[in-house]
């Protein structure tokens, strides 16, 4: 589709960086499907993987996807720079592009040194540079991080990279409100909201559509994964404001989880045509090539309206 001259002046610098089209844009593709290396992670266990890269990289092929979410257990900023272009060049080759990267334990563990990438972003950065994406996933839990997370902005924006925070339990995006607060305070346009609504749905946070509507200007990518809150559930999420949560993980596809559809209505209310990522750890609960395709199957028809 050719887009006039005239008509980029409707789009903001925010639209930009977010992957929001204006009203004039909307219906032209689908949303981008993109599968996290995740998938092939435990849930308890993020530095490990049952798949190699190229055995994820010929599954993501095969069924579909657009992209890869890469994250440390395939590499990151402790990976030889000859290795991580030897892995991006395969991704390349295979006629997929790199949405968004991770670059350390740290930050998926949501520990107390996963902030520390915002106080040491420039190898995050070259990560980044080196895989050809322009997002890259950070941590904040206290109200300190704000003004790390401001400069690392300021520092990659300089390089046309954005960074984003998932919407995730026990760290300054466990509520809704408090996202906006932190996105607000942070204000800058490259520095943005990685929208995931099985966390505020453990958190009891409404994360439908009227959320996805609010938190527009910020959504730079979207994770989906599935869980059912289960008093007896043999897996738990810790909470600030709840404590553990017992759950079970269930395939994006199952009901009584994530409400999938009226989140999509959302997204397609706001004109998203970002990376809809599946990021379900299915490494010790099901067969991973079985759930990244159906997985596929459930959400590409979600992507189009």
């Amino acid at each position: 589709m050719k887009i006039p001259v005239q008509m980029y002046t409707q789009l903001t610098r925010r639209a930009l960086f977010a992957g929001v089209a204006p009203a004039w844009l909307k219906g032209a593709t689908r949303m981008k499907m993109s599968l996290s290396v995740r998938v092939a992670e435990a849930f308890h266990n993020k530095e490990e993987s049952t798949k190699t890269i190229d055995e994820l990289i010929a599954l993501a092929k095969s069924c579909g996807y657009d992209a890869l979410c890469m994250r440390a257990s395939q590499a990151g900023v402790h990976t030889p720079a000859d290795r991580v272009k030897e892995i991006a060049a395969k991704i390349k080759s295979a006629g997929l592009t790199v949405s968004m990267i991770t670059g350390d334990f740290a930050v998926p563990g949501n520990n107390e040194q996963g902030p520390m990438c915002l106080r040491k972003i420039t190898p995050h950065l070259d990560l980044a540079e080196r895989f050809g994406a322009n997002l890259i996933r950070v941590c904040m839990k206290k109200q300190d991080d704000i003004v790390w997370a401001q400069r690392a902005s300021d520092e990659a924006r300089e390089r046309g990279i954005r960074l984003a925070h998932q919407s995730h339990c026990a760290s300054l995006f466990e509520t809704v409100d408090g996202t906006e607060k932190v996105l607000k305070a942070v204000g800058r346009s490259n520095f943005g909201l990685i929208y995931e609504p099985a966390n505020w749905l453990i958190s009891g946070q409404q994360y439908g559509r009227a959320t996805v509507v609010r938190l527009r200007p910020y959504i730079f990518n979207f994770y989906i994964q599935n869980h059912r809150l289960n008093p007896a559930g043999k897996a738990s999420v810790q909470t600030w404001a709840k404590g553990p949560v017992p759950l079970d993980h269930i395939g994006v596809w199952e009901p009584d989880g994530v409400d999938s559809p009226d989140v999509f209505a959302g997204l397609h209310d706001i004109g998203y045509r970002g990376y809809v990522t599946v990021h379900q750890a299915f490494g010790d609960v099901m067969p991973v090539e079985e759930a990244v395709r159906r997985s596929f199957q459930y959400l590409e028809p979600l992507t189009r309206r």
